[in-house]
């Protein structure tokens, strides 16, 4: 097992890894930037380091100032947490020629994954389904124009690099399509300096089901189960929960083996998530993330296994502590993600915390790094935390979260707290009838508060 850990990140991922390394009996190195300094990370690490100025670039994104922080403080393991470098597989390969261990995938993986039509042409090969779509990146408008033909209107054009929604285009017409081929290039080269797009048929009312998987690198890998992710703006995740309302036992086995074999013959090592969109009974592959995901706690709450734990026995070479026919799924959880945004505009509201109160009692966890007096930066991501909570049954956890979201005070800046709270009495969110298109209209009809 490892002596120490160094922590590549910030927030809530990062007090969520320390935890999980003093449970262990692993001394912890923290990291920040000068924003950061009175982060509760920093204050509860066993030695902490300053890494930069604020700017990402300059502090979580500094390799060369990461690395002496690992040789100052003697740390023979680094956790990247997710977001930063945790899929970046030059960090990756830097660590082991130094001599220290990544606690994460390998860095063939995270460049194989990174890349969407190579991950694509990797599930394909390993029996995942996949979308209906081209081989790879599109070439001309000669091409594009056939394939879309051929796979039918809509399509999606997609950016080969990058994620969040950036590079993105639906064309539901020939001519909607070289606009959106012309568009997508634009924003990819600017956000991933790479123009190149792929298409895929665009799903009219699919679900966003994302698979759970842990492997040990030597020919073993596991599923834990699904998460819902429907409920989304522009591409990024609101609300989370597991099981999905939408899937039976026989379907969560069924792509819960696929992907488990699959991750097996790619010798995996470590958790991973592969990301399906699911419509009309059918699953199709839309990429993989190589990272803790950030809605990690709704599978932890329903098996009742660590991942964070399982990701630093794995990266220190022991084997799985548990089998495939040994994992239980218990009852159901949701997750909110708690900004500091407005619940309607989404404008980011960086401040101090006047007021921080989080809800408690059976089945109710908060994962935040936030406190009452500390200043939320403007320079990183708007998350304050996470309330996740646990029921014997969905409806449980459904009264569970709306009484949690009652109790939950956070005053002195905005917050997504208001939007949750609607969202939990609306009747399509009850009955789990929704689709990823579902919160945008939702926001496009609901009057403004």
């Amino acid at each position: 097992m490892f002596d120490k850990i160094l922590i590549a990140n910030r927030g809530e991922i990062a007090l969520r890894v320390l935890r999980a390394a003093k449970e262990l009996g692993i001394s912890t190195v923290a990291v920040y930037s000068t924003a950061d300094k009175e982060a509760m990370h920093v204050k509860l690490a066993d030695e902490s380091v300053c890494i930069g100025p604020p700017p990402a670039r300059e502090s979580y994104l500094n390799i060369p100032a990461l690395m002496a922080a690992c040789e100052i403080t003697g740390a023979d393991a680094v956790h990247p947490g997710y977001g930063f470098l945790s899929e970046n597989a030059r960090f990756a390969e830097i660590l082991n020629e130094h001599n220290l261990v990544f606690i994460g995938p390998k860095a063939e993986h995270i460049r194989l994954m990174g890349d969407k039509i190579e991950a694509k042409r990797t599930a394909t090969r390993l029996g995942i389904p996949c979308v209906p779509g081209s081989e790879g990146a599109v070439s001309d408008e000669t091409e594009a124009l056939r394939i879309a033909r051929d796979i039918g209107y809509p399509v999606l054009v997609k950016a080969a690099s990058g994620g969040g929604g950036r590079g993105m285009k639906v064309a539901r017409t020939e001519a909607d399509l070289l606009d959106a081929i012309a568009t997508a290039r634009t924003e990819a080269k600017a956000a991933f300096g790479d123009d190149a797009v792929y298409l895929e048929k665009y799903l009219q009312k699919p679900r966003h089901i994302e698979i759970q998987v842990l492997g040990d690198g030597k020919g073993r890998a596991i599923h834990l189960g699904e998460r819902d992710c429907s409920l989304q703006r522009r591409h990024q995740k609101v609300w989370e929960e597991g099981p999905s309302p939408a899937l039976n036992p026989h379907q969560r086995d069924e792509i819960g083996g696929v992907v488990a074999r699959a991750m097996a013959d790619l010798g995996y090592v470590g958790v991973g998530t592969i990301e399906f969109l699911y419509e009309d009974g059918k699953f199709y592959f839309i990429e993989m993330n190589t990272r803790i995901q950030v809605e990690h706690p709704v599978t932890e709450m329903i098996t009742g296994i660590d991942l964070v734990n399982e990701q630093i026995r794995i990266a220190a070479g022991s084997p799985l502590s548990i089998t495939q026919d040994e994992v239980r799924f218990d009852g159901a959880a949701i997750e909110c993600r708690v900004n500091a945004e407005h619940p309607r505009t989404f404008v980011p509201s960086p401040g101090r915390l006047t007021t921080f109160h989080t809800p408690g009692g059976l089945g109710v966890r908060v994962d935040s790094a936030a406190y009452q007096g500390y200043v939320i930066p403007p320079y990183y991501d708007s998350l304050v935390g996470k309330l996740i909570v646990h029921g014997r049954t969905r409806t449980e956890a459904l009264m569970r979260l709306r009484r949690s979201l009652d109790e939950f005070v956070v005053e002195g800046i905005e917050t997504t707290l208001p939007l949750f709270r609607s969202l939990v009495r609306n009747v399509d969110i009850q009955n789990g009838d929704y689709d990823i298109h579902w919160l945008e209209n939702f926001l496009k009809d609901e009057p403004a508060a």
